[in-house]
């Protein structure tokens, strides 16, 4: 894919502030609204912005607990590795989830109020899974650094 490095400061831009105007962002690229409108609506076409979303406060939300856990199945076959991606994917406090190499089969990152909420969470949903042999849960303490941003100067 193409992209000019105007088409890399509006993504960062969008990145940084999804609710910008037309008319704010290409202020800010030197575009008139209408061309950075256009070009906006091509990346969206093209698949780079996917959607916008509103970054909510997990803690201010009483959601303050961020685990992350490591998941091996008991096998590795197609079907069992299909039905838990369908019953992962099913579950709201997991907001992550990646198969991963190494001594793990999956790694998820679940946000849930407390940890009496995990293991709730745990007992009637993930230890339920027939597919899981076992769970190495880790508990965050502290947020060092959060981000959504993708590192896009490597495209500059």
């Amino acid at each position: 894919m193409n992209l000019t490095p105007i088409d890399i400061k509006i993504l960062a831009l969008l990145q940084q502030n999804a609710s910008l105007t037309a008319a704010e962002i290409g202020e800010q690229v030197n575009l008139s609204a209408s061309p950075c409108w256009r070009r906006i609506n091509r990346l969206e076409k093209e698949g780079l912005i996917e959607k916008r979303v509103a970054l909510l406060n997990a803690e201010k939300l009483g959601l303050g607990l961020v685990i992350f856990a490591r998941i091996r199945l008991s096998r590795n076959d197609e079907g069992s590795l299909q039905s838990f991606e369908a019953s992962v994917r099913g579950f709201a406090e997991v907001v992550e989830c990646y198969t991963v190499t190494g001594s793990a089969d999956y790694f998820l990152k679940i946000i849930t109020r407390d940890i009496k909420h995990y293991d709730r969470f745990l007992r009637r949903h993930l230890l339920q899974a027939p597919q899981v042999r076992d769970i190495n849960s880790n508990v965050a303490v502290t947020q060092i650094k959060y981000s959504t941003e993708l590192p896009l100067e490597s495209h500059l």
